[in-house]
C-alpha cells in the first residue's frame, strides 16, 4: 500500500515537498520572560539569550495539497548544540489536512483554532480565536518602511537577502506520537530548512501585541514585556521533508 496518509480511502495530504505561493507573515518580535522561555523549551535546547520570543500570523492562500488556510503561534529563538534555531512552541490554525500532515509529518504542534490576517484601513491586523476566545491581537502598521521593494521603480535599496536568511534559519518541531498502547512511539526533535524562497516584498514597521490567558491556547505564558518589532512579507518557498535532531526515546 502506497498511501501517504489516513484514511486509505482518502488522504488528508498529499506527498510532499509542499509549495506555497502569496505566503504571507506578520512577525511581532518581543522580549519575554527568561524563565518562561526556559520552560517552554525542551532540552538539549537552549534559550540564546536573546529573551526574544517571535509572535507570527501567516496567511497561506497557495498551498499544495493544503489549501488556503491561516495560522498563527509562537516561536522561540534557540540554540542546539551551539547552532542557532527557531523552536516552535505553538501553532493555531483553521484547515484539517495541514494540522494532520503538519503533526504527522514533522511534528507541527497544530491543534485547531481561528487566525485571521487582515488590513483593516492603515493597520495589518492579525487576531487569533480559540473557543470562541480572543487570545491574541497583533497590529502594525500598514507598509511604513520598505525592506524590499522589487516593484517601486524608486531608487531604495532592494536587498531580499536578510529576509531570505531568517526564512532560511533551522526550524525546530518537538514531535509526540503515541503507540498503540498509549505508550510514547515517537519523541523527536524534528528540524527542517525552507527551500527554494523567493521574497516578493517586505517592511517593517511600529507593531502591538496582547496576548490574553486561555487554558487551551497558552500563547500569554511568554507574556509580553516589550515589543522590539514588527514585521510584514510576502514570499513564495518549498517546505521539504525534515530530519531528526534528536531522539528522545533512544538516548535513554
Amino acid at each position: 500500500m502506497r498511501k501517504p496518509a489516513m484514511p486509505a480511502a482518502s488522504p488528508s495530504y498529499p506527498r510532499g515537498p509542499y509549495r506555497f505561493v502569496d505566503r504571507e507573515y506578520l512577525i511581532v518580535v518581543y522580549e519575554s520572560e527568561p524563565d518562561a522561555i526556559r520552560e517552554a523549551l525542551p532540552e538539549p535546547l537552549e534559550p540564546d539569550g536573546s529573551n526574544q520570543v517571535l509572535y507570527e500570523f501567516i496567511k497561506m492562500p497557495d498551498s499544495s495539497g493544503f489549501g488556503d488556510y491561516t495560522e498563527s503561534g509562537v516561536v522561540i529563538p534557540a540554540k542546539f548544540n551551539g547552532e542557532a534555531v527557531n523552536f516552535t512552541a505553538q501553532m493555531y490554525l483553521d484547515c484539517h489536512p495541514p494540522i494532520a500532515g503538519g503533526r504527522e509529518i514533522w511534528g507541527f504542534p497544530k491543534k485547531l483554532g481561528y487566525p485571521k490576517l487582515e488590513i483593516n484601513h492603515d493597520t495589518l491586523t492579525g487576531v487569533l480565536a480559540y473557543a470562541g476566545v480572543t487570545v491574541a491581537i497583533a497590529t502594525m502598521a500598514y507598509k511604513h518602511e520598505n525592506l524590499i521593494c522589487p516593484d517601486s521603480g524608486r531608487p531604495i535599496a532592494c536587498d531580499a537577502n536578510g529576509i531570505v536568511q531568517k526564512m532560511q534559519k533551522t526550524q525546530v518541531n518537538l514531535k509526540i506520537i503515541p503507540d498503540i498502547d498509549g505508550s510514547l512511539k515517537i519523541v523527536q526533535l524534528v528540524a527542517y530548512n525552507l527551500e527554494n524562497i523567493t521574497v516578493k516584498g517586505a517592511w517593517e514597521g511600529p507593531a502591538r501585541l496582547a496576548l490574553f490567558p486561555h487554558v487551551n491556547a497558552p500563547v500569554a505564558d511568554l507574556p509580553v514585556t516589550k515589543v522590539l518589532t514588527g514585521m510584514h512579507f510576502l514570499a513564495d518557498l518549498t517546505l521539504p521533508y525534515g530530519r531528526v535532531l534528536h531522539d528522545y526515546l533512544e538516548a535513554k
